[in-house]
């Protein structure tokens, strides 16, 4: 859906008019129902002239190229640049919002930056980036401008990569995901109750992503889990959560345990202990799970990619830095033969762990 950047305002089509007079908006599971000049939970969408708009359509908070690595996406084109950027709003109400200046924003000076698809994916052709990530916010709720991001991207060889916490109804969910190759889906915990009373969201929408992303898509998927003391770092759930990976998507599919530290509303629990991250890769790779991580923590072991049959070390990592690489070309292991999973190329990128942050108006 190309449009000029004379307005951020753009039609959508995931709506429909209900017979008190609101209209709702059907993009995410929150169903919002709106009158006239109201804007939904997300802040973005709004009902203008009878119909739902998006009303930050070619605007974004900011540009940086960042490693892939920090999606985080370990096995999607190793060691290479992506340009990341995202809007304002979010279809999600966490109490521990790691971006909430960005993802709580109401503020039109959040979105300082403008830019058209087109401008996206030649500038990020012109640093040689091989992707393009939709993050800091939840793209689903900025759905039309992403999807023609990727459109741009791709006719230039360009990737898209959406890092995402899986709220979203499932037709636009099928046409959203044609266009992506990537995504990291963050999937937040294992229970209802923390869904509801602590991200304001529901956890079976997620499960339903993510076995669509496995069952429906060829896109490359890796799952990240925020860990929070006493809230969703508990033996049981994260036993419950890799079983339930392990049988509904497969060993292969990457999970990441990050490390939370206080933030936004949840600033009297304390940040999580390193020992939590390990334990919890533990129970993963007991449950079968292949590749497991932790994150936001020094952990260079940990943060490596092992063979799952024999234990060499196939792709070594410190912070987001590429420090070893013992890979065939094909993407074997050297010692066995067995496959890594994920999109790996014969050679890996040498991006580094720099970010660079960009101006669109300064390229000019």
């Amino acid at each position: 859906m190309s449009m000029s950047l004379d307005s951020s305002i753009a039609p959508t089509t995931y709506w429909h008019a209900l017979d008190d007079g609101r209209i709702q908006c059907d993009l995410c599971p929150r169903f919002c129902k709106l009158h006239e000049g109201q804007r939904g939970f997300c802040f973005v969408r709004a009902r203008q002239n009878d119909q739902i708009v998006l009303t930050t359509y070619g605007r974004s908070s900011g540009f940086c190229v960042d490693p892939i690595e920090k999606k985080p996406l370990y096995h999607f084109l190793p060691g290479t640049p992506v340009l990341s950027f995202g809007t304002a709003g979010c279809n999600l109400g966490c109490k521990f919002c790691q971006n909430w200046d960005i993802s709580k924003s109401r503020e039109a000076d959040t979105l300082a930056d403008e830019a058209s698809p087109e401008r996206i994916a030649e500038t990020a052709s012109r640093l040689g980036c091989r992707s393009v990530a939709f993050t800091y916010n939840d793209p689903v709720i900025f759905h039309e401008y992403a999807i023609d991001v990727a459109r741009a991207c791709r006719s230039r060889g360009i990737r898209a990569v959406a890092v995402t916490a899986g709220e979203v109804c499932p037709e636009p969910r099928a046409e959203f995901y044609r266009h992506m190759d990537a995504a990291n889906v963050d999937l937040k915990a294992f229970t209802e109750r923390f869904y509801r009373e602590i991200a304001a969201g529901h956890l079976q929408p997620v499960l339903e992503t993510l076995e669509y992303l496995r069952r429906e898509t060829d896109v490359w998927f890796e799952l990240t889990t925020l860990l929070i003391p006493g809230q969703n770092d508990s033996d049981a759930e994260l036993d419950a959560m890799t079983r339930w990976v392990v049988d509904r998507l497969g060993p292969d599919v990457p999970l990441h345990f990050s490390a939370f530290h206080p933030d936004y509303r949840m600033r009297d629990i304390p940040a999580t202990a390193p020992a939590t991250l390990r334990r919890a890769r533990e129970i993963a790779m007991r449950n079968g799970v292949r590749y497991a991580y932790v994150g936001n923590v020094h952990d260079p072991d940990c943060d490596s990619t092992f063979c799952p049959s024999c234990g060499t070390r196939l792709i070594g990592r410190d912070w987001f830095e590429l420090t070893h690489w013992n890979l065939t070309e094909d993407g074997r292991c050297p010692c066995c033969s067995s496959p890594c999973a994920g999109v790996i190329e014969p050679e890996p990128g040498r991006w580094g762990r720099k970010r660079q942050p960009v101006r669109l108006a300064s390229l000019d």
